[in-house]
Formats: C-alpha cells, sequence, structure tokens
C-alpha cells in the first residue's frame, strides 16, 4: 500500500517526504486546444535548442520549464532534485549543518521569516523582516530561495558571514557565525509560577508524543495542581498535518480540529479530537506571531474556534494550504499544493492568518516598531482565500493601547525580557482564581 504524507510547510525549510510512485499513465489524452498549447511550447524548445548563443542540454531547457510551471502556480509548489532533493529529505529529519532560519525571496531578496529558537541565527539576534544582502561578501540578489539556502548551509563549525539590511536602521549589519548541528528540539517545556510553558518550535515527526510527554511532567513538578499552560507557537514556520492534529487533540475532548478541502467540493478530508483533555480543562494561552504558520495555525485555529484556548500575541503568517510532495526518481521529488484547509467554523486562514483574541505587541524588542513582517499576504502569487473569512482580520487597529506603553529599556529593567509572555503569565495568574472559584461552586452543586 503506498502512503502519502500531507505537508504544511510554509518557505522551503520546512517538510517532508512522501514516497509516491508517479504514474505513467497520467498524461490523458487532451483536447486539441492543449495540443495547441503543446505544440507552441515544443516550437519554443526546437528554437531555443537550436539557436540560442550557446549549446544548452535538454535537462536545463526541461527543468527550468518544469520550474517555471510552478512557479505560475503559488510560491509553495516547487520541483526539486540532486542536492536541492537532498536538503529537502535533511530539513524532514530535522537534523543538519546550517544557521536555523527560514527565510523566503521578496522581489528577488532574501528576507527572513524567522531564526529557530537556540539556533546559531537566533542567537546573533537576527530578526524577523531583515533583509540578506550578502553571504560571506557575495550578492545573493536575485538567487532562488533554494540556492540562496544552500549557501547558507555548510558543514558544522564552518564560518559565514552574513550582511544584512534591517529597515530602520541606517547602516547595514554584519553577522559573523558559525554553522552547527541543527537538531531542532521541538518541544520544551518549564513551569514558572506554576503555570507550565511548553515551547513547541516545530511540527516535525514526534512533536506530538513529545508535547503529551511535556503535558505529563508539567502535571508531576506541579504536584498534579498546574494553574494553566501557555503554549508557545511563536516562530512556528509549521510541519506535518498529522502532528498538528495530534496537538490539538491533547486539548480538546471531541469536535473537529480542521478539514482540508481539495479541488473538487466533494472532496474533503476532516479530522476529529478523541476524548481525553489532557490539560484537564485548564484555562490555556496560545502564543503566536507572524512566524506562527501553517500546522501553527492549525492548532491555534482549533483552540479558538473551540474556546479552549485565548489567542495572543500578534496576526500569525496566514498560509492555510497543504503540500503533497511525491517522490518523482531516485533524487527529485515533485512539491504540490493539493488542498486548502479550515479551521472548525469553517474559516480559511489562507492569506489572512489567525487574528490574537488579544493583540499583545513584543514591546521587550526595541525593533519592534520599525520591524516589517512578511506574511503569506505578501508572497507573489500566494493563493487566494477560498473563505467564508471574515474582512475583518485583514483590518488593523492603529490605536496605541495604554497597557503597551513600556519601551524596551524599561522592561529590562523590570527584568521582563519577553514581554508577550510576561504578560501571557499575568493574565493566566488572574483566569486561575476565577476559575478555580466556578469550579468549587460546579464540584458544592453537585454534592448537594
Amino acid at each position: 500500500m503506498t502512503r502519502t504524507r500531507k505537508l504544511l510547510p510554509p518557505l522551503a525549510l520546512v517538510g517532508a517526504l512522501a514516497l509516491v510512485p508517479v504514474a505513467t499513465s497520467a498524461f490523458a489524452a487532451a483536447d486539441s486546444a492543449n495540443y495547441q498549447e503543446l505544440e507552441t511550447f515544443m516550437s519554443v524548445y526546437e528554437r531555443v535548442k537550436a539557436n540560442y548563443v550557446e549549446k544548452v542540454d535538454d535537462h536545463t531547457l526541461i527543468k527550468g520549464a518544469i520550474d517555471g510551471m510552478l512557479a505560475a502556480l503559488d510560491p509553495h509548489s516547487s520541483y526539486v532534485e540532486a542536492s536541492d532533493f537532498d536538503t529537502l529529505r535533511t530539513t524532514t529529519d530535522g537534523n543538519y549543518g546550517g544557521l536555523g532560519i527560514t527565510v523566503s525571496t521578496e522581489d528577488g531578496a532574501v528576507k527572513v521569516i524567522a531564526p529557530s529558537e537556540d539556533t546559531p541565527a537566533w542567537r546573533a539576534g537576527i530578526k524577523a523582516g531583515d533583509f540578506i544582502t550578502h553571504i560571506n561578501s557575495e550578492l545573493v540578489y536575485g538567487l532562488t530561495l533554494d540556492q540562496a539556502v544552500e549557501k547558507m548551509r555548510g558543514a558544522p563549525g564552518s564560518a559565514i558571514k552574513l550582511t544584512i539590511v534591517r529597515p530602520g536602521r541606517d547602516k547595514p549589519l554584519e553577522f559573523s557565525l558559525v554553522r552547527e548541528r541543527i537538531e531542532l528540539r521541538p518541544v520544551k517545556w518549564e513551569v514558572k509560577d506554576g503555570i507550565g510553558i511548553i515551547n513547541i518550535n516545530t511540527f516535525s515527526g514526534n512533536v506530538a508524543d513529545a508535547t503529551k510527554a511535556a503535558l505529563v511532567a508539567v502535571d508531576k513538578a506541579t504536584g498534579g495542581k498546574p494553574l494553566g499552560y501557555v503554549i508557545d507557537l511563536r516562530s512556528n514556520p509549521g510541519g506535518l498535518l498529522d502532528q498538528a492534529v495530534e496537538v490539538s487533540d491533547a486539548f480538546l475532548n471531541q469536535g473537529e480540529i480542521v478539514s482540508q478541502r481539495g479541488r473538487e467540493k466533494t472532496d474533503i478530508e476532516r479530522y476529529y479530537a478523541t476524548p481525553g483533555d489532557m490539560a484537564h480543562g485548564l484555562p490555556v494561552i496560545v502564543l503566536v506571531d507572524a512566524g506562527s504558520a501553517s500546522a501553527s495555525e492549525i492548532v491555534a485555529g482549533a483552540l479558538q474556534d473551540h474556546r479552549r484556548a485565548l489567542i495572543m500575541g500578534e496576526k500569525s503568517f496566514g498560509k492555510g494550504s497543504v503540500q503533497t510532495v511525491v517522490q518523482t526518481g531516485p533524487s527529485s521529488a515533485l512539491r504540490l499544493t493539493t488542498a486548502r484547509y479550515y479551521t472548525p467554523s469553517g474559516r480559511s486562514v489562507q492569506a489572512g492568518g489567525i487574528e490574537p483574541d488579544i493583540a499583545v505587541p513584543q514591546l521587550s524588542d526595541p525593533d519592534y516598531k520599525d520591524r516589517p513582517t512578511v506574511r503569506e499576504a505578501d508572497l507573489r502569487r500566494h493563493l487566494i482565500s477560498q473563505a467564508n473569512a471574515d474582512d475583518k482580520l485583514l483590518q488593523h487597529d492603529d490605536k496605541t493601547d495604554p497597557r503597551f506603553t513600556a519601551s524596551a529599556a524599561e522592561l529590562e529593567k523590570q527584568g521582563v525580557k519577553d514581554f508577550q509572555l510576561d504578560y501571557a503569565l499575568k493574565t493566566l495568574k488572574r483566569l486561575a482564581p476565577a476559575r478555580q472559584a466556578t469550579a468549587a461552586v460546579t464540584s458544592a452543586k453537585k454534592r448537594s
């Protein structure tokens, strides 16, 4: 039996591999209009082959044609082979030599989506919205995304220099880094003031099990009496659909988690929660930002729609499409967008993102006001949402909230290094007594 795996990677640095044979009979008889288009293609191909200023081999022309065909579709469909295929496979494993940075291209420039936590890029202070202009003093403008990623990858221990333009800064910034073996630790947890903090950095193969183990560990560390949980999905670029479903299921007792819908109206697949809330109904806050994409948005959307969690932070990335990776040869693969996903209430977050219930800026970042964000809607040829999506998803409130006026320097003096997390913890502390009082009243009524 052939199995496929559904992917929700926002960009080139996240994905998984499904080994799916390509049927040679896939090309059915075309109508006359299609034949005319194919004749036009062959005419151009033969003319280039015969008359281009330099000899060009068939593989170069066919590969270029495939790349152009997929580039006309959306930002997430692509064809990879040779070293790019190896790159796709190693990033799937979450183990590679590099900097730990997720990037996209914008008008020929390489733009940072987010650095992964505890990686060279993250420790050096590279931020979302930065533009990488040079790698080892070599201009990277005009490179494809895969080419730029390949230049940043390398043997662990090798040095690399990045030149970065940061909006709001007058001069370019120089970063000297050392590549490391990037072994993504997808789930980390800690207890602070009786609250379990679970940080999920990606949705690779065993994230659901690690998240469930973290919930058990928090329960044990608090003597079975945690006040609640903060689930940190900030700068989490996504990953595997099944892991997003299982993580959501850990906090839900019942109901739909997500649905994916393909080209045909009847092509709908739904995923449901199973009985058992491992968080025992305690308050949950989910932190998101512009780097929270794809699988992260499935979790946030499911818990938001079921009113199981407060979503806090900044509007998420807005990638609501599913990619299937098909191996087309020993060292080549096609990554093709095959469906959109929808939250339980029928919302498509494609190009709109998840709006937080409580918008909280990252005041502890001194550049947060000048830091531009890149989201799905900013990418060329992004899919348009086939939404019952509410227009308010795209609206912004530019009024200054009196709660969020402190400067980064003032917060540092107060010992606050992560304002969004600090705000979430303080909110949970306020919620917990009310929840406990309600539970006590309910229990008393049952006894009487």
